[in-house]
């Protein structure tokens, strides 16, 4: 019988739901911080055939050598399949190689679309914005190549807008017929949006978000006031399941023991 945790982080509860949502012997580029946690969960339950791809060029490591601190880091390396750099790892994908990019960013819109580059109007305040935020890397190039890609947002108002103040990856644009096609984009863009309220998917038509499931103790009325657009609703909604012992077991004491990311 699974026993389930009733105490967690929210940031816990986001590498749980992304692990859960990666298919077995997938091929999966991952970005920095929590998509490496949730990679490397996967990988002690559900996949241990995941295939990550880092952006510095490892390709199919096992993160045993503890958590690297970016995609950079030499730890991304351990036992993998081969390592051929940057140029490679990129090539991979836009030969239509990589099935998931796994990417998070500060700021979503509707349809997917992600800044994290800064916070200010643009152009007016690029140089001089609010908030200067990491920028791209890879996820740039990662959102228009993978075969899709799965987002990691912390749920707030101020996080969900209607419209972006930048645009760094790109999602379903605008969503219209075929937009992604039209601009010359290989992939099919954001399959799902992972938060600490909600699971959410994008619809079949408008290509606009959608909740798909309720994080526990959450509601449609509670995610609603916490997204600063009107959101759609499934016709299946369910709430996801908490996560298990194991799961919050193996966070804390194998993949990130020092809260690097997953913070408590």
């Amino acid at each position: 019988m699974t026993e389930y945790a009733t105490d967690y982080s929210p940031s816990e509860m986001i590498v749980t739901a992304g692990a859960r949502q990666l298919e077995d012997n997938k091929v999966i580029f991952a970005g920095t911080g929590l998509p490496m946690v949730g990679i490397t969960l996967a990988q002690l339950t559900s996949g241990p055939g995941i295939i990550p791809v880092f952006e510095a060029g490892a390709v199919g490591p096992t993160l045993n050598r503890s958590l690297p601190l970016s995609v950079g880091d030499s730890r991304t390396t351990s036992q993998a399949n081969f390592i051929q750099g940057l140029n490679s790892a990129f090539e991979l994908t836009q030969r239509g190689f990589t099935d998931i990019g796994f990417i998070g960013g500060a700021e979503i819109d509707p349809y997917g679309n992600l800044n994290s580059t800064m916070i200010g109007e643009f152009p007016t305040n690029y140089m001089k914005p609010s908030v200067r935020l990491p920028g791209s890397g890879g996820a740039g190039d990662m959102s228009c190549s993978c075969t899709h890609t799965i987002l990691i947002v912390q749920h707030e108002s101020r996080r969900f807008v209607e419209k972006l103040q930048y645009t760094t990856s790109i999602g379903h644009l605008d969503g219209s017929k075929d937009a992604r096609k039209k601009a010359g984009l290989q992939g099919k863009g954001p399959k799902i949006v992972i938060t600490t309220k909600a699971l959410m998917g994008f619809d079949d038509d408008s290509k606009r978000m959608k909740i798909l499931a309720t994080m526990p103790g959450e509601t449609v009325e509670s995610v609603q006031d916490a997204t600063g657009f009107e959101l759609l609703v499934d016709a299946d909604l369910y709430e996801f399941e908490a996560p298990t012992k194991e799961e919050i077991r193996l966070i804390r004491e194998v993949i990130d023991p020092t809260q690097i990311f997953c913070k408590r």
